[in-house]
């Protein structure tokens, strides 16, 4: 991987792990949902269009079928993720879903792509997936508890990052898609297949406007940028790097659950923070 490719995926993982931490903190819903991806499109629209006119992307049946997929399984992961938070704590939910999604996205990779990650390489993708896996804790106290149902949630939401890592990379990477045109158009196939669903509870939005606008307003922002930036490094770096390597958000993502949403465990966290940092580092070698 590439310094650029590096600290594209890097900065990319400050910005995803806050705008989930603001997601977790406000309590989520489908009207915020709906809310931050409706104005996600128009904030973006400017950007998505400027690109379409100054690059004249070849925009096929393959590509708009890539789009929409992207939207369809995007769509899916923000209701499962949202359904996460709404049960379980940020520091389990998020290390479950990045740290799985990633997993299966190396094998779909290796599987359907035909990459050929190096040994370094997978080495250090497993170090950022076990220190994810690690950071969740003991899994029977976790049932005693009875989390299972958000493991249930949190492993669904990863083999939905999976499904549109896998889909975008072939957007930006195989049919030269611009990464600012792929999120905006996904974005907006969201919006569209969530329409009917947020218009079924109204108030929900109404209600998600009134008491959470500043937390919809910095989501719309900084959800469409960590991704954009994401999708930039897959233009140019193979995705069974890229995906992994992103993860350090994770580490980020429990240290704003420890110090600002108290779910506590900070030596555990430090250990498994230890292990990704170390597989960030052999992604970057390899």
């Amino acid at each position: 991987m590439t310094g650029l490719a590096l600290a594209l995926v890097l900065a990319a993982a400050f910005v995803h792990a806050g705008w989930n931490y603001l997601l977790k903190r406000s309590g989520g819903g489908t009207g915020f949902i709906w809310l931050f991806a409706s104005l996600s499109t128009v904030i973006y629209a400017p950007v998505a269009l400027a690109v379409v006119w100054w690059q004249q992307p070849p925009l096929g049946w393959a590509p708009l079928g890539l789009m929409f997929a992207s939207a369809a399984l995007h769509t899916g992961y923000y209701l499962t993720l949202d359904r996460g938070y709404r049960r379980g704590d940020l520091s389990l939910v998020y290390p479950l879903a990045r740290g799985s999604g990633p997993l299966i996205t190396i094998v779909c990779a290796i599987a359907f792509l035909q990459e050929r990650p190096t040994p370094v390489a997978l080495a250090g993708a497993m170090g950022v997936v076990g220190g994810a896996l690690f950071l969740m804790g003991d899994f029977r106290k976790l049932r005693e508890r009875g989390g299972h149902h958000t493991v249930g949630l949190a492993l669904m939401t990863g083999t939905l990052i999976a499904g549109y890592t896998l889909v975008d990379k072939l957007a930006v990477a195989a049919f030269l898609v611009p990464p600012v045109l792929q999120d905006w158009a996904a974005n907006l196939g969201r919006v569209a297949l969530m329409t009917p669903i947020a218009l079924n509870n109204p108030e929900s939005i109404r209600t998600a406007w009134r008491e959470q606008r500043r937390a919809i307003i910095g989501v719309a922002l900084l959800c469409p940028l960590s991704y954009i930036l994401v999708l930039t490094a897959m233009v140019f770096t193979p995705v069974s790097y890229v995906a992994p390597a992103r993860e350090i958000s994770i580490l980020i993502a429990a240290v704003l659950g420890t110090h600002f949403l108290a779910e506590g465990d900070a030596p555990r966290r430090l250990a498994a923070a230890a292990a990704m940092v170390l597989g960030v580092i052999g992604l970057a070698v390899g």
